[in-house]
């Protein structure tokens, strides 16, 4: 072995690792409503090319709503998002894909890997409304928006796809 090799290797991995990271950066959404704020931490990736779902992403099966860490919600208030209660606290969101309807998915099991998804860990899935952009979407985006004094609207799009879900504050 060559002197220093190693360490050589090394500070060039270390050198490309801030553009390894930056191919789904780190991407956060929040809002506040009537003094309360909901947010949420996920990965950003890009299309760069790809087929995403039906593709890198099949149907149906669960994917982790993002890239890399698990998708992390975070609520100060009670919430009845789509239909189902959330109580104040911390959750991790998934998707249920299907061509025609996708289900987000709020999980109890929080801190997780992206991957790690627990089907009994689930608080529930909520039906979410679909529609497609006018054209690709190369970046994936979440989105919380205000709708008024306690309701605001979660929107994932990627690719050819966008969903809601409503939120009302309880």
């Amino acid at each position: 072995m060559v002197p220093g090799f190693r360490y050589g290797v090394v500070a060039a991995l270390m050198a490309c690792s801030p553009l390894l990271a930056q191919l789904s950066p780190p991407a956060e959404t929040s809002v506040n409503i009537a003094g309360k704020t909901i947010r949420i931490k996920y990965s950003a990736p890009s299309m760069r090319g790809r087929k995403i779902f039906g593709g890198l992403e099949p149907y149906g099966r669960v994917w982790r709503a993002g890239a890399n860490e698990a998708t992390a919600l975070h609520t100060d208030a009670n919430l009845d998002i789509g239909g189902l209660s959330v109580p104040k606290g911390d959750y991790t969101l998934f998707v249920y894909l299907d061509p025609k309807q996708w289900q987000l998915v709020v999980s109890k099991a929080t801190g997780e890997w992206g991957l790690d998804y627990d089907s009994g860990r689930d608080l529930g899935r909520i039906k979410m409304d679909m529609s497609k952009p006018p054209r690709p979407i190369e970046l994936y985006k979440m989105t919380l928006s205000s709708l008024g004094a306690n309701k605001a609207k979660l929107q994932l799009a990627w690719e050819n796809t966008v969903a809601e879900v409503p939120i009302t504050l309880k």
